[in-house]
């Protein structure tokens, strides 16, 4: 069921971004900063893709590992309704998602992140892709902030609701296998979308896509 749901939804998904996401001289710069939720206290193919330089670590990433496991958990209270078998409820249980899935790559544990998808979602597994080899390998992202841009909610034809849901993640290091090294990440913008179920007692991720990077609007 991947790569069903990204183009239906992410027009509107897109178009609402657009609005909320180019200033008044059209470079794609925020007008009024988003609101910032810190998953480290505060991708992709998505969420784990990206590992080019133009970023700076947040805590002192020249180390060849980070002290990630520290990092408490993103707390459901910030997503009220979450477990509620609403639209509402199911856009704050993608965005939780998500932030344990950023979450996931700072601390190399993913065992929070499976309990929040439908078994066997292979559209999670690549939005994960990075994950596993973290995990192997015993490394992290440093620490970042997720700030959202924008985020709407659809009816689904294979799901309950699709959310579509846009937003960055701020400048970070990743390891970079071949030097044994650190490379340096900047922000990057994501364009998802997540197709949501209700279990009968809370919001299940059973598919995402996503694009990032500088010319995620214009897919």
């Amino acid at each position: 069921m991947h790569r069903r749901i990204l183009a239906p939804v992410a027009a509107a998904a897109l178009t609402l971004g657009l609005v909320a996401c180019t200033d008044t001289g059209g470079n794609g710069t925020v007008t009024t900063p988003p609101p910032s939720i810190n998953i480290g206290g505060g991708s992709d193919d998505g969420g784990a893709e990206p590992s080019d330089g133009g970023g700076e670590s947040s805590d002192g990433g020249g180390d060849s590992t980070v002290t990630a496991p520290d990092i408490p958990a993103p707390d459901p209270a910030d997503y009220p309704g979450m477990d509620q078998n609403t639209p509402e409820g199911a856009e704050q249980a993608f965005r939780y998602y998500v932030a344990v899935s950023m979450w996931s790559h700072q601390v190399g544990d993913d065992s929070l992140l499976k309990t929040l998808e439908i078994e066997d979602c292979g559209s999670c597994d690549e939005f994960n892709v990075e994950l596993p080899g973290l995990i192997t390998n015993g490394e992290t992202w440093s620490e970042f902030e997720i700030e959202d841009l924008d985020v709407s909610i659809h009816p689904g034809d294979h799901f309950d609701h699709e959310i579509g849901y846009i937003f960055t993640i701020g400048e970070h290091t990743r390891p970079d296998y071949e030097t044994g090294g650190r490379d340096e990440a900047p922000a990057i913008e994501y364009v998802t979308v997540g197709g949501m179920t209700f279990d009968g007692e809370r919001w299940l991720v059973g598919d995402i896509d996503s694009e990032w990077g500088p010319n995620a609007h214009s897919l």
